[in-house]
């Protein structure tokens, strides 16, 4: 399946987070929601691209905007990578990758000849009213925070 795209409805979901507290995308209605799958926690991409966004908070809040990372890790493996780097947003896990399926970032991958499945590192920014406004296919940990806000500000600009 592919990667949603710009104008439709975002693929609803609920998966537990590092607590196991279920959270739903469709709860967060009125609220833009940054939606980013990462391969596998406690990589050294993964948490890069972690840390930013946890360092970038106070941009998001600016901005009104919630961020959901989701990786195919178990909880427990959440939890450890949350505790860890001091994470203060919402990492869910997707163990079965039902929902990265849905999204399109679940793929066939290769690492030095071996071929196996996981998670590609991609972003949705979903707009108050559940509609995907933004796709950042393959996007690289150092970049990402730029380029989503960025596109935020761009989009709340255009819908304001």
């Amino acid at each position: 399946m592919p990667l949603p795209e710009i104008g439709q409805t975002a693929p609803d979901f609920t998966l537990p987070d590092a607590s196991g507290t279920p959270v739903a995308l469709a709860e967060l209605r009125g609220t833009w929601v940054v939606v980013y799958f990462y391969p596998k926690a406690s990589t050294p991409g993964c948490t890069t691209q972690a840390c930013s966004i946890r360092d970038h908070r106070a941009d998001y809040e600016q901005r009104g905007a919630r961020v959901l990372g989701v990786s195919p890790d178990p909880v427990a493996k959440v939890a450890k990578f949350v505790e860890k780097e001091s994470l203060d947003f919402t990492l869910l896990a997707d163990e079965d990758h039902a929902v990265c399926e849905a999204y399109g970032t679940w793929v066939e991958k290769s690492m030095y000849g071996k071929k196996y499945w996981g998670s590609t590192r991609s972003t949705v920014i979903v707009d108050p009213e559940g509609v995907v406004r933004e796709v950042f296919p393959k996007v690289k940990p150092a970049e990402h925070d730029a380029k989503v806000l960025a596109a935020l500000d761009a989009l709340q600009g255009a819908v304001a």
